[in-house]
């Protein structure tokens, strides 16, 4: 395992991005899901029952799941291996069965926003590479579709606030994240150092911003906060 800080995982197997474009703008979003009440074990860092802090070890031998997926690209690219340090990762909501993309064709200030809404890995759109430092614990997301680190947008309002975007060229605060791995399930969360609140996949969302990922949960209570990571190979 390397104990380099802030080691950048392998972009030799960066992919050719697939040509999407971004939807036009809609209504305005909308959630019907009760927003989550405090966790005191989770404000205070801990992890949330029966889920467990990925450490830099653990990452070398990520979703080691046996069970195999089929190839999910129409391009020749796969995401049917389970995800470790060797490249990029393909990270798949379990509340709609959708990847992640980076949405580079949007315009400010949602450019960069990261989705849940494709059905195959088409390529760099759904590619994040996954950097480790040593000395937080924690990991930063790099959107391979634009090369930026995915940040914690806190500053936003309303339903946007805490929105995940690949924006930035360096990796701080607003962009580390804590990676927690549910043995049982096979399945990861990740928690925003920023606000101390997990991921959620707004599947409730209407608009540009309907499958939108954000940093507004106080702990891991279903689908909406649990991931799939893959390595993306061939």
């Amino acid at each position: 395992m390397r104990r380099t800080t802030s080691a950048l995982l392998s972009l030799s197997a960066l992919l050719t991005a697939s040509v999407l474009a971004a939807p036009a703008a809609g209504a305005a979003p909308h959630d019907d899901r009760p927003a989550d009440s405090t966790a005191s074990e989770v404000s205070a860092g801990g992890a949330p029952a029966g889920w467990e802090k990925v450490n830099g070890d653990d990452l070398a031998h990520i979703a080691e799941s046996t069970d195999r997926q089929t190839p999910l690209s129409a391009t020749g690219r796969s995401a049917a291996a389970p995800a470790d340090e060797s490249g990029p990762m393909a990270i798949k909501s379990v509340r709609n069965g959708r990847f992640a993309v980076t949405e580079v064709n949007y315009a400010e200030p949602n450019t960069g926003a990261v989705r849940a809404r494709s059905t195959q890995v088409f390529g760099a759109w759904e590619s994040f590479a996954f950097e480790w430092d040593e000395a937080s614990q924690t990991v930063a997301l790099k959107s391979l579709a634009n090369n930026r680190y995915v940040a914690v947008e806190k500053n936003f309002t309303g339903q946007a606030q805490n929105v995940l975007r690949a924006r930035s060229t360096t990796a701080g605060g607003w962009e580390r994240f804590v990676l927690y791995h549910n043995e049982d399930l096979n399945l990861y969360a990740l928690r925003s150092t920023l606000n101390n609140l997990f991921v959620a996949m707004e599947n409730s969302y209407t608009g540009s911003l309907q499958y939108s990922l954000r940093a507004r949960s106080a702990d891991v209570t279903g689908s909406w906060e649990q991931f799939g990571l893959y390595d993306i190979v061939g």
